[in-house]
C-alpha cells in the first residue's frame, strides 16, 4: 500500500470528476467531494465516522467501529494492553484504506482518556499514527468535555443542562447553555475503568464513584435542568429501557426519561433482573459487562444533581470537532430546518414547490385563526419540505414508508413529540386522514391530542396541495386558499379552474371539516 494520508488522495471539487472517472456524482449525496472523516481512538472502541461535508446537519456516510479495549488494564497496570493495541493499530490500517477508497477530503484523528493515562500511550501514540497516516490529537479530559459539549450543543434545541460523557476510561461533566460551554472537568469514571479498578466488585465501584464525584462542583449546576448522556454505555441502557417499557420509536437522541424512571430502572441494572437480561441481545457484547458500572454512576449523579431529565444524546466529541469548525453564523443555524431542505433536494420532485406550500399552508393556518397554536412554525415548515419525499415508492406504501423513513432519519435539534408529528403528518398527507397502522399507533402514543389534531390538519391542507398542483412549482401560488368567517375558500384564476375537480372539492371538504367551516370554490 502507498504510504500517503488519506487526505492526499485525489480530491475532487463539488460536482466535478472524482478520482474515478466514470463516478463524476452520485445524484443522492449533496456532495463526493467534501467529505469529513474523525477516527476517534478511545478506550473501549476506536471508531470511523465519515461524513457528507462539513455542515450544521451534517450526514453520515460511513460509521464503523473496533472494540479493541485499549483501556480494560490501565487502571491497574498503568499500561495499555499489547493484545488490544494489535488490535487498535489493525482498525487503524483498515480506516485509513477505507478512507483513501472514500477519498476522504479531510481526515482528523484523536485519542483520549486510555492513550491519555497509560505510560505506553505516547509509544502508541507514534505507532497508531504511521497506521492511520496523520498526526493524532491526544486530548486533555478539559477539551474532551467542551468537545462533548459542544456536539450536545449542537444536536439540540437550546440545550441547556449538564452533559455527562462516559466512556470507557473516563467521565466528563460539563454544563451547556446560551449555545456555550462552562468549565469542564474529567474523573476516571469509564467504564472499563472502574471494572479494573474495582476488581469487578460493584459494591468497591460504588465507593469509588462515590468518591470521584465529591470532587466535581459541576453537579451543583445540574439541579432542575436537564442531564445529557453520552456514550455507548448509556446509549445501551436507554436502549434497554425502551425495549422494557415498549417505547414505540427506536430512536436514541432525544429519548428522554424522568429521573425516578432511570432510578428504578438503573437498580433492575445493576441486580441484572431477569426483565433487563430479556432484553440483552439489542446490546453489543463488548459492551454488556460495563452495563451495571454504567448504570451505578447515572444512579450516583442523579441523587447528586437530582436533574429534571435525562436525555440521551447520539453527539458528543466528534460532533463538536466539527461544530467547533463551523463559523458563528452556521452555529447559529437551525440543524433541523437544514436536514429537511438537504431532503428535500434530494428527494422531492420539484424541490421549489415545498416553498411555495409553506406560504400557502400559513396563509390558511393565519386566516383560520390558528397560526400562534402549536406546532411551532419551524416544525410546519420542516414537514412542508419532507412532504413530497416518498413518490418513488409504490402508491400503497408511500405513507408507511415516508413514516418510517421521517421517524428514523439522523435529525437533530427535535424531541421524540416533534419527530412523531413530522412523521404522522406525512404518513397522513400520503395515505388518507383516516388510514391507520401498527407503526402509526404507536407513534400517535406520543402526540398529546391537539397535536394529533394539527397533523391531521396540516395532512388534510396538503392532500389539498398535492392534488391541485402534482408537487410541481408555479400552481399554488396562482391559487387563493383563505378561510373568511365560517368558510373555507378556494379561488382560481381563470386559466387553472379546470384544477376544480370533483376530487379536489372531496378533500377541500374533509379539510373544511377539520377547520369547522363550509367549502366555497370560485374565480379571482
Amino acid at each position: 500500500m502507498e504510504n500517503r494520508s488519506p487526505t492526499q488522495a485525489p480530491a475532487p471539487s463539488r460536482g466535478g470528476a472524482a478520482a474515478r472517472p466514470e463516478l463524476r456524482h452520485a445524484p443522492g449525496r449533496l456532495a463526493l467531494s467534501d467529505t469529513i472523516a474523525i477516527v476517534d481512538i478511545g478506550s473501549n472502541s476506536v471508531r470511523l465516522v465519515v461524513y457528507e461535508m462539513l455542515a450544521r446537519a451534517p450526514s453520515q456516510v460511513f460509521n464503523e467501529k473496533e472494540m479493541a479495549g485499549l483501556g480494560r488494564q490501565v487502571a491497574s497496570t498503568g499500561r495499555l494492553a499489547e493484545d488490544a493495541i494489535e488490535k487498535a493499530i489493525h482498525a487503524l490500517v483498515r480506516f485509513r484504506i477505507l478512507c483513501e477508497a472514500m477519498h476522504v477530503g479531510e481526515l482528523r484523528v484523536i485519542a483520549t482518556a486510555a492513550a491519555r493515562y497509560a505510560e505506553n500511550g505516547p509509544d502508541f501514540i507514534a505507532r497508531a499514527e504511521r497506521a492511520i497516516g496523520q498526526p493524532i490529537e491526544l486530548i486533555s479530559g478539559g477539551r474532551e468535555a467542551v468537545l462533548s459539549g459542544l456536539g450536545v450543543i449542537s444536536g439540540f434545541d437550546a440545550a441547556d443542562g449538564v452533559v455527562g460523557d462516559l466512556g470507557g476510561g473516563s467521565l466528563e461533566l460539563i454544563s451547556v447553555g446560551d449555545g456555550a460551554v462552562g468549565q469542564g472537568a474529567s474523573v476516571p469514571l469509564g467504564g472499563l475503568a472502574l471494572l479494573d479498578r474495582s476488581k469487578g466488585s460493584l459494591k468497591v465501584a460504588e465507593k469509588i464513584v462515590k468518591e470521584e464525584l465529591d470532587k466535581l462542583p459541576q453537579l451543583g449546576a445540574m439541579k432542575g435542568r436537564d442531564f445529557y448522556a453520552v456514550g455507548g454505555t448509556w446509549r445501551a441502557l436507554a436502549t434497554l429501557h425502551q425495549r422494557r417499557v415498549n417505547y414505540p420509536l427506536s430512536v436514541m437522541h432525544g429519548y428522554a426519561i424522568p429521573p425516578k424512571d432511570v432510578v428504578d430502572f438503573v437498580k433492575l441494572v445493576e441486580r441484572a433482573d431477569a426483565s433487563v437480561l430479556d432484553a440483552i441481545d439489542s446490546v453489543s457484547s463488548a459492551r454488556r459487562p460495563l452495563l451495571a458500572y454504567g448504570a451505578l454512576v447515572l444512579d450516583e449523579l442523579i441523587k447528586r444533581g437530582k436533574p429534571r431529565n435525562i436525555v440521551v444524546s447520539a453527539q458528543g466529541v466528534r460532533e463538536g470537532l466539527l461544530h467547533e469548525q463551523l463559523s458563528p453564523e452556521e452555529q447559529t443555524a437551525d440543524p433541523l430546518l437544514q436536514a429537511a431542505r438537504d431532503y428535500n433536494l434530494l428527494r422531492a420532485r420539484d424541490p421549489r414547490h415545498a416553498t411555495e406550500l409553506i406560504a400557502w399552508t400559513r396563509g390558511i393556518l393565519e386566516t383560520a385563526g390558528l397560526a400562534q397554536d402549536e406546532p411551532s412554525d419551524r416544525l410546519i415548515e420542516t414537514v412542508c419540505l419532507l412532504s413530497d419525499i416518498g413518490w418513488r415508492a409504490h402508491p400503497d406504501y408511500r405513507g408507511e414508508q415516508s413514516m418510517n423513513v421521517i421517524a428514523h432519519a439522523y435529525f437533530t435539534g427535535i424531541d421524540h413529540v416533534g419527530r412523531a408529528f413530522l412523521a404522522l403528518t406525512t404518513f397522513y398527507r400520503y395515505a388518507g386522514l383516516k388510514a391507520g397502522s401498527p407503526a402509526e399507533a404507536g407513534l400517535k402514543t406520543l402526540l398529546p391530542p391537539p397535536l394529533l389534531a394539527r397533523a391531521l390538519l396540516i395532512a388534510g391542507i396538503f392532500r389539498v396541495a398535492y392534488l391541485l398542483s402534482a408537487g410541481m412549482a408555479g400552481i399554488l401560488p396562482r391559487i387563493a386558499a383563505t378561510c373568511v368567517d365560517n368558510r373555507l375558500q378556494l379561488r382560481f384564476p381563470e386559466d387553472l379552474a379546470a384544477l376544480a375537480s370533483d376530487r379536489v372539492e372531496g378533500r377541500l371538504k374533509q379539510l373544511a371539516k377539520l377547520l369547522s367551516r363550509g367549502v366555497e370554490i370560485g374565480r379571482l
